[in-house]
């Protein structure tokens, strides 16, 4: 029996993770495009991995909606969230079609996928920087994907070629835990400027870190009993690992440019409301984010 045709991706945000991702599948044998709003030049560009020194260069053809023959049927979304919108805005995906999410925070494809469509949750802890032109891979860790299903056929080929990459049977726990890290560390790290570890070096800042994992904590056990809490210690351990790291919403002030702080703090924020909680920590979090942005 022969083995089913490798899917043809399309990426909306071609940034650091979603070009390491794009890498990925190509070295699975995948083919690849970048979908925009209006047309451009096929891109390319290098991932220079830390790891071992390797520079690997790449190519992707970019594609509109307008240019598509068919309906997409397999689809990454890994531009920040609040572009998400605009990304998918005409984006004529198939009924059936597989949507991998690969971003931070939580919530930003709401009502935008059809009921049949397959929504695979992707997590990565991997660490890129860089420029358009050159994706520094600093550090490939572990990456999660699931859906509360079955694997699909692809997804064995793509794990042989993306690092550290497993099929989660409960994604959930895997996006909580990464949101949990990303509500203490990114907001702080960016409304004090400093690199992640300074999170954990300095006590006044450990101790907003406390408040606000653990607000965190509280709301993700109402929503799930099972949920373990005590997260802090995950946290720490996180900012200590990147702790020379800037952290996205610190780079995003620093450029003025718009942070994700609504599908992160904001999502708890909103999660709380719903449920009759308090968020005070997390609420004042996102309108100081807001405000910094505003001031630039």
């Amino acid at each position: 029996m022969s083995s089913p045709a490798a899917p043809h991706w399309f990426l909306a945000g071609a940034g650091h993770i979603g070009t390491l991702a794009a890498h990925y599948l190509q070295c699975a044998g995948h083919r690849v495009s970048v979908l925009r709003t209006s047309a451009r030049e096929p891109i390319e560009t290098t991932l220079h991995f830390h790891s071992d020194g390797q520079r690997r260069h790449i190519t992707l053809d970019v594609h509109t909606p307008a240019t598509l023959a068919a309906p997409i049927e397999h689809l990454i979304v890994a531009c920040k969230t609040p572009y998400t919108a605009n990304a998918l805005a005409g984006c004529p995906l198939a009924d059936d079609a597989t949507v991998l999410r690969l971003q931070n925070g939580m919530g930003s494809l709401d009502g935008l996928l059809a009921p049949t469509n397959r929504l695979i949750e992707t997590v990565t802890t991997n660490a890129v920087t860089g420029t358009p032109t050159m994706h520094e891979v600093v550090a490939e860790n572990h990456s999660w994907m699931g859906d509360g299903g079955r694997p699909p056929a692809w997804f064995e080929a793509v794990a042989n070629a993306w690092p550290g990459l497993v099929w989660a049977d409960d994604i959930r726990s895997a996006q909580w835990r990464k949101l949990v890290a990303n509500a203490a560390i990114n907001p702080l790290s960016a409304l004090y400027d400093v690199p992640n570890g300074a999170l954990v070096d300095r006590a006044d800042l450990r101790a907003c870190m406390q408040r606000v994992v653990a607000e965190a904590d509280m709301l993700l056990s109402a929503l799930d009993a099972d949920w373990p809490g005590d997260s802090l210690a995950a946290v720490e351990d996180v900012a200590r690992a990147t702790a020379a790291n800037t952290s996205s919403m610190r780079a995003d002030l620093q450029r003025g440019a718009v942070t994700e702080i609504d599908a992160i703090n904001g999502w708890l924020v909103a999660k709380g409301a719903r449920l009759g909680m308090e968020m005070p920590v997390n609420t004042a979090l996102v309108e100081r984010i807001r405000r910094a942005r505003q001031d630039e």
